[in-house]
């Protein structure tokens, strides 16, 4: 056995928002405890893992949120893009790209994408976080602990209860929603303003939680026990079938591979990249890969009749600073009575002049989907992607009860639309392609027994190995409805607690 090129107490594979939640709440636990953090993208701007929203250079502000001003989310990743042109990880641009850019073959799951950058996803989020209920739940028997691992997500992401509106506009939305569904769920799940993972200025701008901000070491500095190593991919795991010496990594500039040692090892590199490297270090349980799932996704706009309501368009809201909604709103899912998530984003449309023309209300439903193991990841033996690791297939379909969920979803927005205003749903609406929420789970998930079913154990642990832990949404073994994000950092907050143990044996 050759000598590692450095060691440490806590490695962790991915630098988005699940492992800089994993840094932030060892380094509560522990002022200790050494972090090595490695990414094999590089920074975006000059601190890594700032959110791109708030950035102060506008080519990154051009480049990274002018796709969004659609409204559409998926947009964001481009349409059709032809394969990347990138030969390597080297020449890959930080950034989102589709998976079937980087060599994967996701014709099933057509807009599937991952971040190349340090603070993956949690540099590109909406910031948007519903708190997951009914099914999404995952207690395992133990409801008092999974609030308690709830809040702390909640705490470690920042999250405001009311961080975008309402304004008269959104009121009018809330009512008519609070009237169409009155009764249908608890009290503390009525149609409300949408919780967000955000910081208020005290100009009033709205700063999204990014990685750097969970864990402001990983952008600034200022930490001795830890580092950063960007451009830094691991492209094995080095283990004895029990315990996991530590990773092998590249660095994508010069090709030079190294050993970094660690007495644990946390892999948070997304729902494709944690079973991507899993499957390239030979840990292959059956359950990996396996019961990928993502709720189907409808969108929608309808221009709110202003008449019908009472409002005068001179007066419409502005978005604030800038934002590009007026108001961002929540229709939870409340189990079969009301199955659908509903994220509503309002928006007033000026003239050249910046006076108001008009305002729409935005509607997207998001429909559960089964969850089953037929939904998942194949990974190649023979083949690379751009990044050198083993390229795959996504298999994904919809069963008769999904197909039938979303047709009631699309008579259920229909008839949402309809109380704002005239709607066509043929031009005003659309089923947006698997793979467009970037709400992926299921892949890495966890169970409470190893059964073939699952891949690790409800903390995270991978079955069978001492010192492996895995966390982010791939963890998460429920059909979750609504945005993931907040649901899936429940598994950063567990695995990071069940590291600290190993680290202290």
């Amino acid at each position: 056995m050759t000598a590692p090129d450095s060691t440490t107490d806590l490695l962790i594979i991915g630098s988005g928002i699940m492992g800089s939640v994993v840094a932030r709440l060892v380094r509560e636990a522990s002022t200790a405890t050494s972090i090595v953090m490695v990414d094999g993208g590089p920074p975006i701007g000059a601190m890594p893992g700032l959110h791109v929203h708030d950035t102060a250079d506008p080519q990154i502000w051009a480049q990274y949120n002018s796709p969004l001003a659609s409204g559409i989310q998926s947009f964001y990743t481009g349409v059709e893009p032809p394969p990347s042109q990138s030969p390597d990880a080297y020449r890959l641009k930080a950034g989102l790209h589709l998976l079937s850019a980087v060599g994967n073959d996701t014709s099933a799951m057509p807009a599937a994408a991952a971040a190349w950058n340090v603070g993956g996803m949690g540099a590109h989020w909406t910031a948007v976080t519903p708190w997951p209920a009914g099914t999404e739940v995952f207690d395992h028997g133990d409801p008092g602990l999974w609030q308690r691992d709830l809040n702390t997500a909640r705490r470690a992401l920042g999250v405001t209860s009311a961080a975008i509106g309402p304004t008269l506009p959104g009121e009018v939305v809330l009512a008519e929603l609070r009237r169409r569904y009155r009764g249908v769920g608890p009290a503390d799940r009525a149609p409300q303003l949408m919780p967000m993972a955000v910081t208020r200025e005290p100009g009033g701008r709205l700063l999204r939680t990014g990685p750097s901000r969970i864990f402001p070491p990983l952008g600034s500095g200022g930490d001795s026990r830890f580092t950063l190593l960007p451009r830094t991919l691991a492209v094995a795991l080095d283990h004895d079938g029990r315990r996991v010496r530590g990773a092998v990594v590249l660095d994508v500039e010069t090709g030079d591979r190294r050993v970094i040692e660690a007495t644990a090892t946390v892999v948070c590199a997304d729902a494709f990249r944690t079973p991507q490297l899993l499957f390239a270090s030979g840990i292959r349980p059956p359950a990996l890969g396996r019961y990928l799932n993502e709720h189907a996704f409808l969108t929608g706009r309808v221009l709110l009749d202003l008449d019908r309501f009472g409002l005068d368009r001179a007066g419409l809201p502005r978005a604030a600073g800038d934002e590009r909604n007026t108001d961002s709103l929540w229709l939870p899912q409340n189990g079969p009575a009301q199955p659908f998530h509903g994220q509503i984003m309002n928006t007033t449309y000026v003239d050249p002049e910046g006076l108001p023309l008009a305002h729409a209300v935005g509607l997207s439903l998001f429909s559960p989907v089964e969850t089953r193991p037929e939904n998942g990841i194949r990974f190649s033996e023979d083949t690379t992607d751009v990044t050198g690791m083993p390229s795959f297939e996504i298999e994904f379909g919809y069963t008769d009860a999904d197909l039938n969920l979303i047709g009631a979803g699309r008579s259920e927005l229909r008839a949402i639309a309809e109380r704002f205003g005239d709607f066509d749903p043929g031009t005003e609406s659309a089923l947006l392609p698997p793979g467009s929420s970037l709400h992926l789970t299921g892949t890495v998930r966890m169970g409470t027994a190893d059964d073939g079913t699952s891949v690790c154990d409800p903390y995270g642990q991978v079955w069978a190995f001492d010192n492996l832990y895995l966390a982010g949404n791939g963890v998460v073994p429920t059909a979750v409805v609504g945005n993931s994000t907040l649901t899936g950092t429940v598994t950063a907050v567990r695995a990071a607690r069940a590291a600290l143990r190993t680290i202290a044996a």
